[in-house]
């Protein structure tokens, strides 16, 4: 990986020195300081560390008479001599320079804009002088009898001698480039900046890099930026690669230590809530339900703060394990929250507890279990009434759990007995929600937190992206799902989207509703409507091309209704621009069946479960992400009839997204689909509050291929914290934390 020239998100810029190290301004001309600085780069440690996106490595050392069409030649020759002409059809000019050898001839064609630039390659091409010459060979029978040529080739002096040949098959570094600088400016200015690589902080503690078998870090600056081979390059990067792991794992082990310092309540009742839940699910749970559940009870009877994170795929059920977790609480006499990133996903929630505790959740009614809790819920669209209520039933201790959205981290929100919280769809909350909740424990204790995913984390991923959370996954769907298949519809086979809405209408005709998603409101309006939270797919037709605007949702329902298939379903709406109470309306017509087919964004995405759904059509599918799509489709599929999907489609058949679409369509396993999205986005970023752009976190690591390094640099940086949590025997190490922190946004969800 490389830096990011904007210089966001660096895992491992070290702490400026006073003294000793030489200012860029003392080093490197103006010119390669402006290049130097584009990148980026403030002082030397940061720009040693902007490592090459890649290299030139030079090919077979060649005689001109055995070069064939297309071969990466690195070849000795003289020049023989050389002819400059304008070009026709554009300001510049061609220099064309013949060289040969003993064998054979070769053009040399350089298309240069500007009469100084062909000056000083004719003075550096003086006939008679001997060259290397780098390039990809061409055969034109329409110029020089069919001679080989080499278009815009890269050359440099050569005397003959061991050293010069040695430095022929020397990789090249290509820089990334910013602000038009130039490759030329920038091999130049790294070239000085190594001389003085002695003098960069190091991170790594000797003992560690010992044990690790890195080179030091000036030696592995020099094998990054001049290597004689590219195994010199791998070997100096593995010290980047290692350290940037270091930095992160130190940053987690820090994390766990600290928690490790405050009490949490022990919650370790065994019932009789618990009991009394499983003994009326309508179901048996999986055992990846009942393995993780028993691990989440041994961890919340503990007195320090559980810190797990509860992932699992869609319709794994981690609603189910997360309920039994806040009975645990209840038992123990203590509140449990579930935060919510919605209104319509914490009220859907609150539904679905109220459903799976019926009486044992209804304290308050005249029928209640005797061992009955309130379950309350608090969003701020409430009424005075409803929102006075329930917070005196949280005040007084009597509302066992509360489910909300950020209303429950406002300061008039005050809470008996505090003991877990629950947070779902984790990505969407920032640290600084979970210190709100931490401060509003009992007696100085800090809640246990369940944070729940349903993107999946591959798990090679999960050491770095979750590494202060213990990880927990639900690796299996309840029994007795019918299962979800997922077509790709190509639009330019009108055929198949007939089919689509016919099939749609069959299933709504047997009693059936459906869900279409479109990627924006109105399309009458420019595209800051666009509801999308994926990554648009690579390939994709520009919006703003005439007829390939994305669909709307208020168009869409009205084409809909036009269909003879669909004249007679009942079509709603839903997205971001209506009311917490709009939404809700629409969400209970579709509970109560008063709806066939709504028509939404993204505001769908997570958490709507509509057992009676079996259709879901995805319009201009390739606008969305991978796991975007797969949580999608999750809406359908959830009662007694199977699911079918559909992934309509503008890009044509063969293309690569239309592939990528076919790949997510062949397979249901997220874990599987997060594996391929981390692969084409990266994993976000780490301690920030990024979901993608691997290069906005890391330079050098990446947590796929690197998944040994990081268990070992975890491994090392747990020990080394244990005995020195606030690293003062390691002060480059700490201030290279501290600046990591530093780099990335403050206020963040810390997994």
């Amino acid at each position: 990986m490389n830096a990011d020239a904007s210089g966001t998100g660096r895992t491992a810029r070290a702490p400026r020195r006073s003294s000793g190290v030489p200012e860029l301004s003392e080093l490197l001309t103006a010119a390669e300081l402006r290049a130097v600085h584009a990148q980026g780069a403030e002082d030397l440690d940061d720009m040693l560390r902007l490592t090459p996106l890649r290299f030139i490595v030079p090919g077979e050392l060649r005689d001109l008479g055995a070069l064939r069409e297309g071969d990466d030649a690195t070849v000795i020759v003289r020049v023989v001599g050389s002819q400059a002409r304008r070009m026709k059809r554009r300001p510049g000019s061609v220099l064309e320079v013949r060289v040969a050898d003993e064998n054979a001839q070769l053009t040399l064609t350089f298309f240069l804009p500007k009469d100084h630039i062909v000056r000083w390659h004719q003075e550096h091409l003086a006939p008679g002088a001997r060259i290397a010459v780098f390039g990809t060979v061409h055969f034109d029978p329409r110029f020089h009898q069919g001679a080989p040529q080499i278009t815009n080739p890269r050359y440099e002096p050569y005397d003959g001698s061991a050293e010069a040949r040695a430095r022929l098959m020397r990789p090249v570094p290509v820089y990334r480039l910013r602000k038009k600088a130039k490759q030329a400016t920038l091999r130049s200015a790294y070239k000085k900046a190594v001389e003085f690589a002695d003098q960069l902080t190091t991170i790594l503690p000797p003992t560690v890099r010992a044990a690790e078998h890195l080179p030091t870090l000036p030696e592995a600056m020099r094998l990054i930026h001049t290597p004689q081979d590219m195994a010199e390059t791998e070997r100096g990067t593995r010290h980047l690669v290692f350290e940037e792991a270091f930095i992160l794992q130190t940053i987690f082990a820090q994390r766990r230590a600290f928690d490790a310092r405050t009490p949490a309540p022990a919650l370790g009742a065994s019932g009789p809530l618990q009991p009394l839940l499983d003994e009326r699910l309508p179901f048996t749970l999986t055992a990846s339900q009942a393995e993780v559940g028993e691990a989440i009870r041994h961890e919340l009877a503990r007195s320090r703060p559980t810190n797990v994170l509860l992932q699992g795929d869609v319709g794994s059920g981690k609603t189910v394990v997360a309920l039994r977790a806040m009975l645990q609480a209840v038992d123990s006499g203590h509140q449990a929250v579930l935060l919510a990133p919605t209104e319509v996903l914490a009220e859907q929630h609150h539904r679905t507890i109220l459903n799976l505790l019926g009486d044992l959740g209804r304290a308050d009614h005249m029928h209640a279990h005797p061992d009955a809790t309130r379950v309350r819920l608090l969003t701020g669209s409430q009424s005075v009434a409803d929102r006075r209520r329930t917070l005196l039933d949280v005040t007084s201790g009597e509302a066992g759990i509360i489910v909300g959205t950020h209303a429950l981290l406002t300061e008039s929100v005050e809470y008996a007995a505090l003991g877990l919280v629950v947070i779902d769809e984790q990505h969407r909350f920032g640290v600084d929600h979970r210190r709100r909740l931490r401060t509003k424990g009992a007696d100085g204790k800090n809640p246990h937190v369940i944070v729940m995913t349903a993107t999946p984390i591959p798990r090679t991923a999960a050491l770095a992206t979750a590494g202060d959370l213990d990880v927990l996954s639900l690796t299996q769907s309840p029994s007795g799902r019918p299962g979800i298949t997922t077509h790709v519809v190509h639009e330019e086979d009108p055929a198949w989207e007939t089919r689509m809405w016919a099939r749609t209408a069959e299933e709504i005709g047997a009693g059936r509703q459906a869900f279409v998603v479109c990627a924006r409101i109105d399309e009458r309006e420019e595209g800051s409507d666009l509801e999308i939270m994926g990554e648009v797919f690579e390939g994709v037709p520009s919006a703003a091309d005439p007829g390939l605007e994305a669909r709307g949702v208020t168009q869409t329902a009205e084409r809909l209704a036009r269909r003879p298939q669909l004249r007679d379903a009942r079509i709603g709406v839903m997205h971001g621009r209506l009311s917490a109470q709009e939404k809700q309306d629409v969400m209970d017509a579709m509970v109560t069946g008063e709806l066939d087919l709504l028509v939404a964004t993204t505001v769908i995405e997570v958490g709507v479960d509509l057992p009676n759904a079996s259709v879901m059509v995805v319009m201009d599918a390739e606008r969305f992400g991978i796991s975007q799509l797969h949580q999608l489709r999750g809406r359908i599929g959830r009662g007694e009839h199977p699911g079918i999907a559909f992934f309509d489609t503008r890009t044509p058949h063969g293309s690569e997204t239309s592939e990528l679409l076919t790949k997510i369509a062949a397979t249901t396993d997220g874990f599987e689909l997060a594996e391929i999205d981390m692969r084409r986005r990266g994993t976000g970023d780490l301690v920030g509050e990024e979901q993608s752009g691997l290069h906005r976190t890391l330079e050098h690591l990446d947590v796929l291929r690197d998944e040994k390094i990081i268990a070992r640099a975890r491994g090392i940086a747990f020990d080394l914290v244990a005995g020195d949590v606030d690293l003062e025997d390691h002060p480059q190490l700490a201030a290279a934390v501290e600046r990591r922190l530093r780099d990335a946004d403050p206020n963040v969800e810390r997994s």
